[in-house]
C-alpha cells in the first residue's frame, strides 16, 4: 500500500521531501555544533570543504568536465547560494529560532515571483494555495512569539538580514532551474562549494576555533546532510516547475519539529502543531492538485 502510495507522488517531489529531511538534520547538526561556539563563517566553511570533496568526486564518477557550458550562470548560482547561506546562519544566530525560520521560508515566495518574472512560469492555482496554506501555518507556529513587544525587541538589521537570505535561496533556486536545461546536476551542485570555501575562510580571518571530537564530527555531517539536501533539490528542480518544488521545501519545518522532540527535548505546543497540519494539508493540496487524471480507455479509442 505505502509503495503504490509513493509511486503516485511525482518523483521530483519526492526528491524535494528527501531535500527538505535532509536539510531539517543539517539545521539539527548546525544548532548542536554552535553550541560549541563554532563561528558561522567556519561552520560555511566546514560545510563547504565536505560538499566540496563529495561534489568533486560524484563529477569525476560521471566521466564529465567540473567547469560546465554556462560558467558565469554557474559561478552566478555559486554567489547567491553563498550569500544566501550566511545570511541564514546568522538570521538563525542573531533572532529567536520561531521568527528566522518564518522569514527564510519566504523564500518559495520569492521563487514563484522570480520564476514568473524570469522564468515565464505561470504559478498555478495549487502551489498558490499550498504557498498560502504554508504561510499560514507558519504564522500560527509563530504567533505566540508574534506580539507587538516581542516584534519591538527585533533587532532591525537581523530580520534584514534574514530577508535577504531568503531572497537569496530564491534567487539561487530560480538560477538551478535555468542551468538544469544545459548543466549536470553534478556541476551544478559542485559550484556551490567552490564559491562558498574562499568566500567563507575569508570573512572567518583570525576566528577560527579549534573544534573538539563531537564537534568535528557534527561539523562533518552538516556537509554531508548539505549534500543529500543539494542532490535532491537540483533533481526536483529538473522535473517539476520551480515555484511549486520549492513550495514543498515548507514540509521541513514539520521534519524540525519531530528532531526537536527527539534530540533538543522541544514539546511542540497546540499552535505548533495546527500549523504543522496546515503545512501538510498544503503539500498534498500541490501533489494531487497537479495531478493530471490518465484518460479512459474510451477517451483514447474515441480519440
Amino acid at each position: 500500500m505505502s509503495a503504490q502510495f509513493m509511486n503516485f507522488i511525482p518523483i521530483g517531489v519526492r526528491y524535494m521531501l528527501v531535500s527538505a529531511l535532509a536539510f531539517a538534520l543539517m539545521s539539527s547538526c548546525v544548532k548542536l555544533v554552535s553550541t560549541h561556539g563554532i563561528p558561522v563563517f567556519e561552520i560555511v566553511a566546514a560545510r563547504a570543504i565536505v560538499s566540496l570533496i563529495i561534489s568533486y568526486v560524484d563529477v569525476k564518477r560521471k566521466g564529465i568536465s567540473i567547469w560546465g557550458n554556462n560558467k558565469k550562470l554557474l559561478v552566478a548560482r555559486g554567489v547567491a547560494g553563498s550569500l544566501a547561506l550566511v545570511c541564514v546562519y546568522y538570521a538563525v544566530a542573531t533572532l529567536p529560532l520561531a521568527e528566522a525560520t518564518i522569514l527564510q521560508y519566504m523564500h518559495p515566495v520569492f521563487t514563484a515571483i522570480l520564476a514568473l518574472v524570469f522564468l515565464r512560469e505561470r504559478v498555478q492555482a495549487s502551489t498558490a494555495i499550498c504557498i498560502a496554506c504554508c504561510i499560514l501555518g507558519l504564522g500560527l507556529i509563530v504567533s505566540p512569539n508574534l506580539s507587538a513587544e516581542s516584534a519591538a525587541e527585533l533587532p532591525m538589521f537581523s530580520v534584514i538580514v534574514a530577508l535577504l537570505g531568503a531572497l537569496g535561496s530564491a534567487v539561487a533556486y530560480v538560477i538551478v532551474k535555468r542551468l538544469s536545461k544545459s548543466e549536470d546536476s553534478s556541476v551544478i551542485i559542485f559550484y556551490f562549494p567552490l564559491i562558498a570555501l574562499p568566500f567563507s575562510l575569508f570573512l572567518l580571518g583570525d576566528d577560527f576555533v579549534m573544534p573538539n571530537t563531537e564537534a568535528l564530527f557534527l561539523l562533518l555531517f552538516v556537509g554531508i546532510f548539505t549534500q543529500i539536501g543539494q542532490v535532491g533539490l537540483t533533481k526536483s528542480m529538473q522535473t517539476v516547475a520551480a515555484g511549486k518544488a520549492t513550495a514543498y521545501s515548507y514540509v521541513q519545518v514539520v521534519f524540525s519539529i519531530i528532531l526537536g522532540v527527539f534530540l533538543f527535548n522541544e514539546i511542540p505546543s497546540g499552535w505548533t502543531l495546527a500549523g504543522g497540519a496546515l503545512i501538510i494539508i498544503g503539500a498534498l493540496i500541490n501533489v494531487f492538485g497537479s495531478v493530471k487524471p490518465k484518460p479512459s480507455k474510451l477517451q483514447k479509442v474515441s480519440g
